[in-house]
C-alpha cells in the first residue's frame, strides 16, 4: 500500500519553496499526498527559527501534530529550527521520530554522513495555484545586528540564472505569476563569477534576471529588497514588468538605531527612494517591515518611525518586537527595551499603519483593476502579494487562473470588493 505524506510549513515564503521541493522528493520516493495530517503515514514539519515567537509556534505545532497523528504515523522535524537546534530538539522532544537539518532525507531511511541533496536546486512538483514562489538564492552575506539567519543558512549562494529560468519554464502555463524570493534578493548573482552574472552591458545580475523572468510569465514579483541595493536601474526593471510592487526591508528609520542594527540608511534616505519609485510609477505599491524595541530605541526614535509612516504612506507594513537571538551582535547590548514597552510601541505603529492601509484601499474604490483569480471568489491585482497582503473579492464564477478587469466597488480594511468592469 502506498504511504501518504503531509508537509506542514511554517515561516516565510522561502520555507514554502523548500516544502514544495521536499514534497517533490517524497513523490519521487513513492509517497502520495494525504488529505490531512491525521491521515498521513509520514508527517513533516518544516519549521521556522527566525525569532522566539516563530520558534515557539514551531514547537507548539510539532506537539499538536504529534498528539493528533494516527497510530504508527512517523513525525519528522526539518527546516530552520532543526538546523539551528537539532540535537537539543531531538533530546527534548521524544515524540519526534527524526530531526533532519537541511539536505537530510526526511523518509527515516539511513542517515547520510553528509547532505544527500541540495534543496535549493531540487526540481519541484507542479504548482497547485496560479502563482508560485521561486527561490533564487540561499543564505545571506549581511550581518544585521538582530539576525541569526547567516549562522544557520550560511553565506549567500545564488542559483545560476539558467536554473532559475528553467524552473520558471517548468511551472507551466497555468502559473501566471512568479514571486522571486531570497534573503537578500537585490544582491542575487553577486557571489557568482562576473562572467556568469554580467552577460550584457555590465547590468547588475538581478536586473537581467527580472527582465528574463518577465519575458516568460505574465507577472514577476520581488520580495525582500535591501534598500541600499535598490538603485534606479532595478526600480526601472521592476516597473517594466508591469508589477510595480516594492517590498523594502527597512526595519527602522532613526539613523542611530539603524546603525546600531548594523544596517544602512535612515528615514530621509528611505523617503528619497520611495519618491524615486513613485516618480517612476505613481501607482506603485510599497510594503516594509519594522522592529520595535531594539536595544537603545528611545521615544525620539519611536516618534521618528511614527512620523515616517505618516509621511511614507506605505500600502502595507508588518511590525515585530525585538527578539534576542543567540550569536548575534545585539545580544547583551546596553539600554534594553522592556517587552511591555516594545509591544506598546508596536501597537501604536500598527494602529497608524492600519488606518493608512485602509485609506489607501478606500481610495481605489471606483477604479478599474486587472486581477488574477487565485481561488473561487478571491483575486489579486499587482498591489497584493500572495498570502501576506489583502485581497480583492470578485465574482465566484470567474475561472481560477484567469485575469479579469473589475471595478472596485467597496473596501473594508485591507480588502476590496469588486464587480465586473
Amino acid at each position: 500500500m502506498t504511504e501518504r505524506y503531509w508537509v506542514e510549513t511554517l515561516g516565510c515564503p522561502k520555507n514554502q519553496v523548500d516544502s514544495d521541493k521536499l514534497a517533490g522528493t517524497l513523490v519521487a520516493d513513492g509517497y502520495t499526498p494525504a488529505e490531512s495530517a491525521e491521515d498521513a503515514d509520514l508527517v513533516v514539519v518544516n519549521t521556522c527559527a527566525f525569532i522566539e515567537a516563530a520558534r515557539q509556534e514551531s514547537i507548539d505545532t510539532v506537539l499538536a501534530l504529534a498528539a493528533d497523528r494516527r497510530p504508527g504515523a512517523r513525525l519528522v522535524v526539518t527546516g530552520c529550527l532543526a538546523e539551528r537546534h537539532g540535537p537539543e530538539l531531538a533530546a527534548a522532544m521524544p515524540e519526534v521520530d527524526l530531526v533532519a537539518g537541511f539536505g537530510v532525507p526526511v523518509t527515516l531511511g539511513a542517515r547520510p554522513e553528509s547532505p544527500a541533496f541540495d534543496l535549493l536546486n531540487l526540481p519541484r512538483p507542479a504548482a497547485s495555484a496560479p502563482w508560485a514562489y521561486v527561490k533564487v538564492a540561499e543564505g545571506c552575506d549581511r550581518r544585521c545586528g538582530f539576525c541569526a539567519i547567516p549562522s544557520f543558512r550560511g553565506p549567500q549562494r545564488s542559483r545560476p540564472a539558467e536554473a532559475i529560468l528553467d524552473e520558471v519554464d517548468s511551472l507551466g502555463g497555468a502559473v501566471r505569476e512568479v514571486v522571486l524570493v531570497a534573503q537578500d534578493l537585490a544582491s542575487w548573482g553577486q557571489d557568482r563569477s562576473a562572467g556568469a552574472t554580467r552577460a550584457r552591458g555590465g547590468e547588475r545580475p538581478i536586473v537581467q534576471l527580472v527582465a528574463e523572468a518577465a519575458a516568460r510569465v505574465d507577472r514577476v514579483r520581488l520580495l525582500y529588497l535591501y534598500p541600499s541595493s535598490l538603485d534606479d536601474a532595478l526600480i526601472e526593471a521592476v516597473v517594466a514588468t508591469g508589477v510595480p510592487y516594492f517590498d523594502l526591508s527597512l526595519q527602522h528609520v532613526s539613523h542611530p538605531l539603524v546603525a546600531r542594527m548594523r544596517r544602512w540608511g535612515d528615514g530621509e534616505r528611505f523617503l528619497e527612494r520611495i519618491a524615486a519609485i513613485r516618480a517612476a510609477a505613481p501607482g506603485a505599491a510599497l510594503r516594509s517591515s519594522f522592529i520595535l524595541g531594539y536595544p537603545g530605541e528611545t521615544e525620539e526614535d519611536h516618534d521618528r518611525l511614527l512620523g515616517f509612516l505618516a509621511e511614507a504612506q506605505l500600502d502595507w507594513a508588518g511590525f515585530f518586537t525585538f527578539s534576542e537571538e543567540a550569536g548575534t551582535y545585539a545580544v547583551g547590548l546596553d539600554d534594553p527595551v522592556s517587552d511591555e514597552l516594545a509591544l506598546e510601541r508596536l501597537r501604536e505603529c500598527a494602529e497608524l499603519q492600519d488606518s493608512i492601509t485602509a485609506a489607501r484601499r478606500a481610495a481605489l474604490v471606483g477604479s478599474t483593476l486587472e486581477v488574477l483569480v487565485d481561488t473561487p471568489g478571491v483575486a489579486r491585482s499587482y498591489r497584493e502579494a500572495p498570502e501576506i497582503d489583502g485581497v480583492v473579492h470578485v465574482d465566484a464564477g470567474l475561472p481560477v487562473g484567469t485575469t479579469a478587469e473589475v471595478v472596485a466597488a467597496s473596501s473594508a480594511g485591507p480588502d476590496l470588493w469588486a464587480a465586473g468592469a
